[in-house]
């Protein structure tokens, strides 16, 4: 086995840089798939909970939302906990708790327990959430780092279509089984064993060694999954950062009085929120129902499912096509209004065409729409920029606090939909999605800054210019 850190194996060896890199991206992605399975698996899942369970729409919306409560402070403490002991030992321990979660929520005796459980889930999916992108942006090298990181939210679809396509499966299959729900939970199982094993042979993020002190296996880690040059071309730009950066080796809140960084900071949070006010996770937690309601029955609205998590995959691929030729914010703010467009026919078509007609094909023509935005630029743009955007002194705390808010949002939504659907109706519920569509393509368009094809500590040096600049037109006005 490796060394802890520096993850010494035949993998890893000078000249083998490409495979290296690669094989470093796709294991560190497991966490991805389990983010991702995790949180789709609840979609088909729930029909066959509520007849087992006896769930209301009080109980069903907990057993949805508690594994986004937990994953909230899953990312707002995993982000610190990854600055104090590192992004590979700290994805090891993420692997384990999603071990643990699994097999609490596999064998549930009642709503309680399913929920406390869900809850345990979560703290890995949130500290998933924010530790897998900071890794992979870390280890990447700057033209590669957009479609590197990304590759987490394809693994973040894919677990989501796997889940919907097993959940069609066995619902199909088996759906008048008892405690069908239980094999369609315990799946995720084998993907977090795959997670803790290969992990252990996957080198240390080398920014995180420099941040420590550590510049010779800093040196070492590049080698392995960099050219000879380019290796130590970085490593001079990292040790320079990590130097200028070392009297704050950890940042904390009180950082957040120096202007840049609480810029930095707001913009992150501003993210965060206009990525889950689309609505997004009403249609991947609870698109079944919303596909029952619109005129499919239960085992075909499961398979219809199946077509949301496939776009989900096929629109990720064509962001991450993006990503190498379009600037991020463009692709944002375009997403943010083919999103806001499709919620209003979805509300709209859900008002006016009557059950019985082709109102159900309608819908789900229109929430594949809604989810090629989504899934092509709002999602890998936002978990992108949120991994690139914090400068190293303050990265664990901006990326945690970020993504705390986006679950609190999106814990929200998760626990409310199905209490607004059946107070106000499909059409009202998506109307309201739209109006917040609106309010996220203002943010996006004014504040919203660009980060193509800059290096992680070119856009420190980009943030702190342009606060500086800011400082001194200000003092110019005055005088």
């Amino acid at each position: 086995m490796s060394s802890p850190a520096s993850g010494r194996s035949a993998s890893m060896q000078p000249g083998n840089h490409h495979r290296a890199l690669r094989t470093v991206t796709i294991i560190s992605t497991f966490g991805g798939l389990l983010f991702g399975y995790d949180t789709g698996v609840i979609n088909g899942a729930l029909p066959y909970m509520q007849e087992d369970l006896g769930l209301t729409p009080l109980t069903e919306g907990l057993v949805t939302s508690s594994l986004l409560f937990g994953a909230a402070f899953g990312a707002l403490f995993g982000g610190r906990l990854a600055d104090r002991n590192g992004r590979r030992k700290m994805i090891m321990v993420l692997a384990v708790i999603f071990l643990a979660g699994t097999i609490g929520c596999t064998f549930a005796p009642n709503t309680g327990v399913m929920i406390a459980a869900r809850f345990i889930l979560g703290l890995a999916v949130g500290g998933a959430s924010v530790t897998v992108p900071v890794y992979l942006a870390e280890v990447s090298p700057s033209n590669r780092r957009g479609r590197i990181v990304t590759q987490n939210e394809l693994m973040i679809v894919t677990g989501q279509l796997l889940a919907f396509i097993f959940n069609a499966y066995l619902g199909n299959s088996f759906g008048e089984s008892h405690g069908i729900w239980r094999w369609m939970l315990v799946i995720a199982t084998l993907p977090a064993i795959a997670l803790w094993i290969g992990m252990n042979f996957m080198p240390e993020s080398p920014r995180w060694l420099a941040s420590i002190g550590s510049f010779g296996e800093t040196l070492s880690v590049l080698q392995r999954i960099r050219s000879q040059e380019e290796a130590r071309r970085e490593f001079e730009e990292v040790k320079a950062m990590a130097v200028e950066d070392y009297k704050s080796k950890m940042g904390s809140w009180k950082d957040l009085g120096i202007p840049w960084l609480r810029r930095i900071f707001v913009v992150g949070l501003g993210l965060a929120v206009i990525q889950q006010i689309t609505g997004v996770n009403s249609i991947m937690y609870y698109g079944t129902q919303i596909l029952s309601q619109s005129g499919f029955g239960r085992e075909a609205a499961l398979t219809a499912n199946i077509a949301n998590g496939v776009i989900s995959v096929l629109a990720t691929f064509v962001g991450i096509w993006l990503l190498g030729r379009v600037g991020r914010r463009r692709m944002l703010i375009t997403g943010q209004v083919g999103t806001t467009t499709a919620l209003l026919l979805i509300g709209f078509f859900s008002l006016i065409l009557p059950e019985g007609s082709a109102r159900g094909f309608v819908i789900l023509a229109l929430t594949v729409t809604f989810l090629a935005f989504q899934q092509g630029a709002i999602s890998p743009v936002t978990w992108l920029m949120l991994s690139e955007i914090f400068p190293l002194k303050i990265r664990g705390l901006g990326m945690g606090a970020s993504a705390f808010l986006l679950w609190i949002v999106n814990f929200l939504i998760g626990f409310g939909f199905p209490q607004l659907l059946a107070a106000i109706g499909i059409s009202n519920t998506f109307f309201v999605f739209a109006v917040l569509g609106v309010g996220a393509i203002a943010f996006a368009a004014k504040y919203v800054p660009e980060t193509r094809d800059k290096s992680l500590e070119d856009l420190e040096h980009y943030f702190k210019n342009v606060a500086d600049g800011k400082a001194e037109a200000s003092a110019a006005k005055i005088s």
